[in-house]
Formats: C-alpha cells, sequence, structure tokens
C-alpha cells in the first residue's frame, strides 16, 4: 500500500468505508442514520507493543491492518499532522463485545508525545465491563499493569451499584475497569432509555444459548394458563399462575395501551374482573403454534351471552415464558 500513486486518496476511501458502516441506513436512532459506536481510535507510540497489550493482556484480537500509508502534504495539512510526520499503519482490534478500537502509529511521529493530563480538553479513555472486577484486577496486576487506585463502589445516584479503577497501558494511556452486575441505580426508576451494555449482550446470550426450546405440547399448556389467569378471581393464586406464565419484564401490547411487567397486567385483570364479575375467557378455536409463538382465539361473556366479545392473543415466548402478548379486540358487529 505504501506504493500507491495516490495514497491520500486511498486512505481517505477506507476512512469514508469505516464511517458507512454506521451512517448509511434508513434504521438510525435519528435522522442523521446513526446506528452506534463502531469504533474508537487512538494513537500509539509503538504498534507491536500495543498490539500485545491488547491481546496477551486484554485477551482482545487484533483484525485488520492497512498500511503503512505515506500522507501527502495537504492531507498532514487538513488533519492537523506535523509536516515532517511518516507514514501511518492502522490495526483495528475487536475487543469482545462492544466497539472496536483503532490503534494508530506514526513512523518517525514529529507530534507531541505527552499523554493528555487529567483535565485536559483531549483527554479521553475507554472502560471495559467485567463481571467480576476483583479477579480482574488481580489478573492484570499479575501482568504488571499499573492501577490507579482500588476499585470504588459509587454508594448513591445514577450509578449506585457500579464500581470501577483506572489503569495504565504501556504507553501510560488511562484506561478503566468497570462493573454493575445488579445494574446500576438510575434504572430503578423504569426510564425511558436504557445505556448500552456489553453485560446485556452477554446476559441475553447466556440465556439464548441454555434455552431448551419449548415443545408445542408444552406452549399449548401455558397458553391454557394464560386462560386460567384472567379468570382467577383470587389475586394470590393469579399472582403465583403469572410466574409461572409470564417473564417477569412481560409486555402486553393492546390497541389503547401497553402494560408492562406482571403487576400491571395483574390490575388490569383485576379491574376487568371488577366490572363483569360473572363474565369468564373461553378459546374457540385449537391454539396454534408456530415455534416459539402461539395464537389464540378467544370469547369472554356471561354464562347467558358467552360471546359478548371475541379476540385473538398472540404470544411470544422466550426461555420457556411469554415475553410478548398482543391482543387483538373483534369489532362488534
Amino acid at each position: 500500500m505504501s506504493n500507491l500513486k495516490n495514497p491520500i486518496r486511498s486512505i481517505s476511501l477506507v476512512i469514508s468505508l469505516l464511517l458507512s458502516i454506521v451512517g448509511t441506513t434508513v434504521f438510525g436512532q435519528n435522522k442523521v442514520g446513526i446506528l452506534g459506536v463502531d469504533h474508537i481510535g487512538m494513537n500509539v507510540p509503538n504498534m507491536r507493543q500495543a498490539v500485545t497489550f491488547f491481546t496477551d493482556v486484554l485477551g482482545f484480537s487484533a483484525v485488520t491492518t492497512i498500511g503503512p500509508v505515506p500522507l501527502d502534504d495537504q492531507w498532514k495539512k487538513t488533519n492537523h499532522i506535523q509536516p515532517s510526520t511518516g507514514p501511518v499503519t492502522i490495526k483495528m482490534i475487536k475487543a469482545g463485545t462492544g466497539a472496536n478500537i483503532e490503534l494508530f502509529e506514526y513512523s518517525d511521529n514529529k507530534g507531541n508525545n505527552k499523554q493528555s493530563g487529567g483535565d485536559d480538553i483531549s483527554a479521553s479513555h475507554i472502560a471495559f465491563y467485567t463481571s467480576n472486577i476483583d479477579q480482574s484486577v488481580a489478573d492484570l496486576k499479575s501482568k504488571g499493569v499499573q492501577f490507579l487506585g482500588d476499585p470504588f463502589l459509587m454508594p448513591s445516584g445514577d450509578t449506585e451499584g457500579e464500581r470501577w479503577v483506572y489503569f495504565l497501558s504501556p504507553w501510560g494511556s488511562k484506561m478503566e475497569l468497570v462493573s454493575y452486575p445488579k445494574g446500576k441505580g438510575y434504572e430503578k426508576n423504569s426510564p425511558s432509555t436504557i445505556l448500552w451494555s456489553p453485560k446485556d449482550y452477554v446476559d441475553k446470550s447466556n440465556e439464548k444459548n441454555n434455552q431448551q426450546p419449548l415443545t408445542d405440547t408444552a406452549i399449548r399448556s401455558l397458553v391454557e394458563k394464560h386462560l386460567a389467569i384472567w379468570n382467577e378471581r383470587n389475586t394470590q393464586k393469579r399472582t403465583s399462575l403469572m410466574a409461572q406464565v409470564y417473564a417477569d419484564n412481560i409486555e402486553m401490547v393492546d390497541s389503547h395501551f401497553i402494560a408492562n411487567g406482571q403487576k400491571e397486567i395483574n390490575g388490569f385483570v383485576n379491574d376487568l374482573q371488577e366490572k363483569s364479575p360473572t363474565a369468564r375467557f373461553t378459546h374457540i378455536k385449537a391454539i396454534n403454534v408456530n415455534h416459539n409463538v402461539a395464537r389464540l382465539f378467544w370469547q369472554n361473556g356471561t354464562p347467558e351471552h358467552p360471546d359478548a366479545v371475541t379476540g385473538m392473543d398472540l404470544f411470544v415466548f422466550e426461555n420457556g415464558k411469554v415475553v410478548r402478548l398482543y391482543v387483538f379486540v373483534d369489532e362488534k358487529k
């Protein structure tokens, strides 16, 4: 690549391709189309040293390499690079679950080789999540990693329950270990937006890997219990049944409202029964099952008028329980 006739164009194309990964889809978080963080870039004084640290010490994987690429004068001027700095080599590191890390090494670097201070505008750090921070600290210390103190537990506020500690790379860049296996304080308030975490991704992956697929017979049995839940007048018995059938974070979607969690659904069932004390739910067709999805056609009414209301429930199952319930009520004739 160092022999390319137009190296500045080559590296521009490479960077454009990398940026396009996060910016060209219509399903982004906003009108810009950004989905999330693809990578974090950082300059290192010695690429071999940096790759050894990220792979042998932290356990990551070096994946791609670009360069060395010579940079022309205009590129250096545009990107605030010293005129006499040499070619750049770029490596992309897969850092477990989450954003990748892009390492830059400039040959014969004429830039400032001093690390930013903690309160400098240019200061930054990368935080790595661990499920056991004490074990991670002990392992890294055994490999000669320098820590800037001991893990600190956040006692209150939005980050309550989080433990963190800073450490240094061999070239002096500040990094962090962080852990909050039981979540953070702000989550207790049921916020509309939850911060992304590799913890959640790993937890869900483990659940999926450990999940035993339900048989059609088991799913039909759970749907029958669902009917029993909506007919049960005893709150304690109904709550016990819900725990067997519904996931803790079940979402029930009706055309007029969304109920989240067993408690909200329980309250809705209570209100429904108070309005119609003698009404009951029964199914009017066989329960249909398709892998982890099932549908139930039902009617609700009094013994004198059992089909006063009719509709269909659609169930989505994960880990042996209903995680989503979609309710369709037929229009009155």
